[in-house]
């Protein structure tokens, strides 16, 4: 199952504060640390213990988990903070309340992205990538697996929190690859750079890469996304669609940034309903997108020979309660209309 790929490091923690974004990374490691706490250890066990309920999220805001790559080995993951950690809650609260002077609060901005989790869509890219390094390695590459290669792609991923996509497709030599967040998402006060400098240091990846903050949308008014328009052959975009209202600002910036012949790689759970994805879909369509390859994937089990458990992708599905859906994710290629 791929969410038993993940267990939580010993605890760590940051010092708390009252600034207006997460506190930047001075990690000290609790005294004493004899091992995972009973905690961590029972969520841990949590995928063999139920092994029907498939998590949408992994993972504390601030937390080190441990990925087990089959290709990379083990990966460290830092999980973004939440935004503004105060000792006091009332000056959180507060820092969350709308501000007297019109401007738009960063902190509140910071947890409507829900950046603070290492999202299973983001498990579903990586091991996508993964298995694709791995057979094109031994020629075996298929069909089902090759839309995953990223070898000598210019990569861009796009809401990226934790960015394990961009870590793996570093991993797997893809040419560049660019992680990008909202301005104001707290994977920024540390987390990023710590997953991508401390995964990247000791392996054989000659992979730029570079972290850039991004705003979906603001395309004419960003010097670097006027500089980067059309360039990325591949766009990562993992469980970004729960605001309905940004679906417009999403598509227009992957075709912004998508170069002649680039694809870009859906992946959404439906534990904001199914609805809201298909709605997205609709959206992509309309504004010049083609959807290449879609299907639904099963997040827990495998078949007896180890593949995975597919469907084909229906916008409604009868009598599909929270559970069942929580199980399932879409997958989809997309590509400029009419290439």
């Amino acid at each position: 199952m791929l969410h038993s790929r993940l267990r939580p490091l010993p605890r760590r923690h940051a010092p708390l504060s009252s600034s207006p974004s997460a506190p930047p990374p001075d990690f000290q490691v609790e005294e004493p640390v004899d091992d995972e706490s009973p905690e961590d250890l029972f969520g841990a066990f949590l995928p063999h213990l139920f092994p029907d309920d498939a998590p949408s999220f992994h993972g504390d805001p601030g937390q080190h988990l441990l990925y087990s790559s089959p290709r990379y080995g083990e990966l460290e993951i830092m999980v973004p903070s939440y935004p503004q950690q105060s000792k006091n809650r009332s000056e959180e609260i507060a820092a969350g309340l709308p501000r007297t002077d019109g401007k738009v609060n960063e902190v509140e901005e910071g947890r409507k992205l829900f950046a603070h989790f290492l999202w299973s869509a983001a498990m579903v890219v990586a091991d996508g990538v993964e298995k694709a390094d791995h057979l094109s390695s031994l020629g075996q590459l298929d069909s089902d697996t090759a839309m995953w290669k990223i070898t000598g792609e210019s990569v861009l991923e796009l809401g990226a929190g934790a960015a394990l996509p961009s870590v793996v497709s570093a991993l797997a030599q893809a040419s560049t690859v660019t992680v990008t967040d909202h301005p104001s998402s707290p994977a920024f006060a540390g987390a990023i750079a710590f997953n991508v400098d401390h995964n990247l240091r000791k392996s054989s990846s000659f992979t730029n890469v570079n972290i850039q903050p991004h705003e979906w949308g603001t395309l004419d008014s960003d010097p670097w996304a006027i500089e980067h328009k059309g360039t990325f052959t591949r766009i990562i975009a993992a469980d970004c669609y729960w605001m309905r209202g940004q679906h417009e600002n999403l598509v227009r910036t992957m075709t912004w940034f998508l170069a002649p012949g680039g694809k870009v790689w859906v992946v959404a759970g439906f534990h904001t309903g199914r609805a809201i994805v298909a709605g997205f879909f609709e959206t992509a369509v309309s504004m010049g997108l083609e959807i290449e390859r879609i299907h639904e994937r099963d997040l827990n089990p495998t078949t007896d020979d180890g593949q995975e458990v597919r469907r084909d992708w229906v916008p409604e599905r009868e009598g599909e309660g929270p559970e069942s859906r929580r199980r399932w994710c879409v997958i989809a290629l997309l590509k400029r209309k009419g290439e």
